[in-house]
């Protein structure tokens, strides 16, 4: 058990260079990173928000909306298979969860009825499909009475439906939240309908909201002009279109313009590719430049082609954002928004643009602010609590078993140093519960080792020469600390699948720190009483 080969030597230091080179970027300045060879480690532990400060908001997502946007979706497949088979239809309307229609002509009505049912697809979820619901639809489609037929969403469909809304509104949450130049934002979702938004070192919380809160669904349409929108407001807006306002910049006395526009898209956000802020050359405005893909630029080409001339209207959620008059064709697809924005909503906008529309509105449940000065409170009592710990240890160790002890202790020190290398290496975020795992970690730490030295003093008592005693010491209690470590290993992993936020960051810390205090209170303290046996006579070991 004392003899090492050259590899495993090679191996144990290797490792604990790099962990402490890893470890590294966390005391030094960012000048000083930034003026390192790109080779060598940068990244450093990023603090959570209750060590920095920063917001925290819990997000609900309207489910009504995204059911809706399904059953507008069911109903446009309606009307495209109705149409193309040329079947009479009328009273196509929705409720909270279905679609109905009336067939005109009751020979058609069982061949609607069959057209209607293939409509239906199999809701596509591996988790269901190996339990044996993979066959089940999204639409339960039946008869109602003589000529109706009713399109209802399934159960399923509906939960998955929300599921993949919330997942998409985590992702479009999260690259807005990267474009304000943040790190490590915590997004996840709780329940089935909710979102946690934790934004360490954020000091502007309004425009965190503001980001969020808003669909940014952006579309171009045609300005109806067949009817001014005085007379829309006095009577109603013609069939196909309906009455928007236009956009006004927050705490601004101008009153918001009404505009009749049709409801057909001609072209839809999510063709955009890019969009970026910018100022009008003629104007000296902010104005965001946007660029389409292929496909859209070939739909936006043609539809200004076909519309020269006349208006269309640039609407972002449901508001008017600016209306010029199409003057020739756009063949190049790209364009630029202009209004009465402010820089910091050209910049936004452009955010919004180019992360993508969520697909249903969030609303704030809960909001919380915490402060930089907490935060530094909370470092500078976790960093005491870390200090005394380290010493209490420090102290104990020696007293108890000498040299052996101090063995332990340099042990302890590359411990550390390997926890915080893995936690910059993994860009984990470091809560206080996080730096109580460290701690925690601290007081475990030598566990094994005294383990290992009673066990040295048994073997010693029994008889046996210093070193025999060492390598039985080590051979024996290998199998105790595993099991002692494996099971607090177990724990953390359990705590970090059913836990959330500082609890996770608690169980990361945990688990890290059990794995690097097996590796050195184990092997890292027998190869220096390796290094140290050779250099001595049995007479000279004290046990």
């Amino acid at each position: 058990m004392l003899y090492f080969a050259k590899w495993k030597t090679t191996l144990i230091l290797l490792v604990c260079l790099i962990g402490m080179a890893m470890a590294l970027p966390n005391v030094m300045s960012k000048s000083t990173l930034s003026a390192m060879p790109d080779w060598l480690p940068h990244k450093s532990i990023n603090l959570g928000l209750d060590l920095q400060g920063g917001s925290h908001l819990l997000l609900e997502l309207k489910t009504s909306d995204v059911i809706i946007a399904k059953l507008d979706s069911v109903i446009d497949s309606v009307r495209a298979s109705m149409r193309s088979n040329k079947i009479g239809y009328s009273q196509l309307r929705k409720s909270t969860s279905n679609v109905s229609l009336t067939i005109r002509k009751p020979e058609q009505v069982e061949k609607a009825y069959q057209l209607l049912r293939a409509l239906a697809q199999p809701v596509s979820s591996s988790l269901l499909g190996q339990f044996g619901q993979g066959g089940t639809l999204d639409l339960n489609v039946s008869r109602q009475g003589t000529s109706s037929i009713k399109l209802e969403l399934s159960e399923v469909a509906l939960r998955q439906q929300i599921s993949n809304a919330l997942d998409l509104s985590i992702e479009i949450i999260r690259r807005r939240i990267d474009e304000l130049g943040t790190t490590e934002p915590t997004i996840q979702r709780q329940g089935e309908n909710r979102i946690i938004v934790q934004v360490p070192g954020l000091d502007d919380p309004e425009r965190l909201k503001q980001l969020i809160g808003q669909t940014a669904k952006l579309v171009f349409r045609l300005v109806d002009t067949s009817i001014s929108p005085q007379q829309a407001l006095s009577s109603r807006a013609p069939v196909g279109s309906e009455i928007l306002y236009t956009y006004v910049e927050k705490g601004s006395n101008t009153p918001k313009e009404p505009y009749v526009v049709k409801k057909r898209v001609m072209v839809s956000g999510e063709r955009l590719v890019d969009a970026q802020p910018g100022f009008d050359q003629r104007t000296n405005r902010p104005i965001v430049n946007f660029r389409f893909d292929s496909s859209g630029a070939k739909r936006f080409g043609r539809a200004t082609q076909v519309n020269v001339g006349r208006p269309f209207a640039i609407v972002l959620d449901n508001e008017v954002v600016s209306a010029p008059v199409i003057q020739e064709a756009i063949l190049g697809g790209s364009g630029q928004i202009s209004g009465q924005f402010s820089v910091q909503e050209v910049n936004n906008l452009a955010i919004l643009m180019r992360s993508g529309a969520l697909p249903a509105k969030l609303t704030i449940v809960e909001e919380r602010s915490v402060g930089p000065g907490l935060g530094a409170d909370s470092i500078a009592a976790g960093k005491l609590a870390a200090i005394l710990g380290m010493i209490a240890v420090v102290v104990f160790i020696v007293l108890s078993y000498g040299l052996f002890g101090i063995f332990a202790n340099i042990a302890l020190a590359v411990n550390i140093l390997l926890i915080a290398g893995i936690l910059s290496f993994l860009q984990a975020t470091l809560t206080l519960p996080g730096i109580a795992g460290i701690v925690l970690t601290i007081g475990m730490a030598v566990d094994a080792n005294v383990l290992i030295y009673e066990r040295i003093r048994e073997e010693a008592r029994a008889g046996k020469t210093p070193i025999a005693a060492i390598d039985a010491g080590y051979s024996r209690a290998l199998g105790t600390i595993l099991d002692a470590n494996i099971t607090t290993f177990l724990a953390a992993i359990i705590l970090f699948q059913l836990g959330s936020g500082p609890v996770r960051g608690f169980a990361v810390t945990l688990a890290i720190g059990i794995v690097t205090s097996v590796f050195t209170a184990f092997t890292l303290t027998r190869l220096l009483i390796s290094w140290w046996v050779r250099t001595r006579r049995p007479a000279e070991i004290p046990i």
